[in-house]
């Protein structure tokens, strides 16, 4: 009797063994990569290939007598771990420092544009003062918004605001040139100047472009 109730004994601890030892399927995601991995439960564990995991990471693995390294991918805070760098490079658009300095600059050179039509269509005289005032001011925030170019964007859209510039200080030069050897000017002379309208142009495709907050470059600057 005490033999065979010893015998059921190994025999139910024999059975709960086994049972907890009987593998358990299941899956493993990595958030961030595709794939997935199949996963052994044994008595309240979980196993995975360690290779197979590294691949799905893109990590790698090295092998140092009986120890195995796996090296991951640092991704933690990382924005760069899930936007491609060719696409970040490729269009990385304004700069607030450069788009409030590029701003500021093509305020005054329209200020400075707008004295000149005035003074077409009014008759009154353009001094040296006023002129080199306008010319001082420009050339000043021309070297700021230069200094705030960072990104290829701003770069790219700086040589537009800088050929603006030259253009401005040609049709100044133009307009005090006329005025100085009293040639009369017409009211209307600069709507059909082709450099105004070069200006004009090239000024709406860079508010076109600070509204956008990307360059783009249409051609109207050349």
């Amino acid at each position: 009797m005490r033999a065979g109730l010893m015998l059921v004994t190994l025999l139910g601890l024999a059975a709960l063994v086994l049972s907890e030892a009987t593998p358990q399927n299941g899956t493993l995601l990595v958030s961030g990569h595709a794939g997935q991995l199949p996963v052994l439960q044994i008595s309240g564990k979980s196993y995975v290939d360690v290779e197979a995991l590294a691949r799905l990471a893109n990590g790698s693995l090295k092998f140092n007598g009986n120890q195995i390294i796996l090296t991951l991918p640092d991704s933690a805070g990382d924005s760069h771990a899930t936007v491609p760098p060719e696409t970040q490079a490729a269009n990385p658009g304004f700069s607030k420092e450069f788009l409030k300095a590029g701003i500021e600059e093509m305020a005054v050179i329209r200020e400075w544009r707008t004295t000149l039509i005035n003074a077409v269509q009014s008759g009154f005289p353009l001094t040296d003062e006023i002129v080199n005032r306008f010319r001082g001011q420009a050339l000043a925030s021309d070297a700021l918004t230069s200094a705030a170019a960072s990104t290829d964007s701003d770069q790219n859209a700086y040589q537009l605001v800088n050929k603006v510039l030259d253009k401005t200080q040609k049709l100044s030069d133009k307009v005090v040139a006329a005025r100085k050897n009293l040639n009369y000017i017409s009211g209307d002379i600069l709507k059909n100047d082709p450099l105004f309208q070069q200006i004009l142009n090239c000024t709406h495709a860079l508010s076109s472009m600070a509204a956008s907050g990307q360059f783009q470059d249409d051609g109207s600057c050349r």
